[in-house]
Formats: structure tokens, sequence, C-alpha cells
């Protein structure tokens, strides 16, 4: 059993972030020392450590622990999981295509600029737009 401060390093969890998640129920509140300190089994960081990869992975909160809950189940329900990441893909390319429309619009307002001009085409573009 391990202390908070080293069940971050190990998780790379931070401690605020590992305290939350406790607070909220994301991941079940650990034992304790006899001086009330916290203490986390190999179990405990594995779970921060899942979290850790489904937010790196850019999956929400709730459902990083969808999965989480997903893989702690006897008999995990694969499809489940699919559909959650499936939703999660579909949300990337959606903010994907934003982005390139975004740069694209950046462009051709941009297209137009020239170093040292006096009247900037860019803000003249957006003022009129």
């Amino acid at each position: 059993m391990i202390a908070i401060g080293e069940a971050s390093r190990q998780s790379g969890v931070g401690i605020e972030a590992i305290r939350y998640y406790e607070r909220e129920g994301i991941v079940p509140k650990p034992g304790r020392a006899a001086n009330n300190r916290r203490l986390y089994s190999k179990t405990d960081v594995g779970r921060l450590i899942f979290l850790k990869r489904c937010r790196n992975l850019g999956f929400p909160l709730a459902e990083a622990k969808a999965l989480l809950d997903l893989s702690e189940q006897r008999e995990a329900d694969c499809a489940k999981a699919l559909d959650i990441a499936a939703s999660h893909k579909s949300s990337i390319r959606k903010k994907i295509n934003d982005l390139e429309r975004l740069e694209r619009a950046l462009n051709e307002v941009t297209a137009n600029c020239t170093n040292g001009s006096l009247h900037c085409p860019m803000l003249l573009s957006l003022r009129e737009h």
C-alpha cells in the first residue's frame, strides 16, 4: 500500500485530480491508514493509469469512467466499449473538420496581407464580414 503522492507519481495523475476522482465517485475511495492518510493498492493505481490513458486519448471524463467500469466487469461488454469509442471518434472527426474550415477561413482572410502595409487587408476583411 502506498500514499497518495506515490500513487500520483506511479500513475502520472496529479494529487488534486486523484482527490477529485474520489469525491466524484469516478474511482472508489481508498483505504485509510491509522493516521487517516489514504492508502492505495496496485489496483487503485491501475485505475488511475487507465483513466489517464483515456484522458490522453481525449475521452471526456464521463466516457473514461464508463470505460473504466466496463473494464472492471467480469464479462466486459465489448460492444458498449466500441460504441463509446465510435462516438468519440465521430466527435474528433467533427472537430477536425471544424478546424480545417477555420484554417481555410484564416487563409482567406490573411491571403492579402503584406508586411509594412499601412492598411491591413486582414483587419479590413474582418471588419467587413
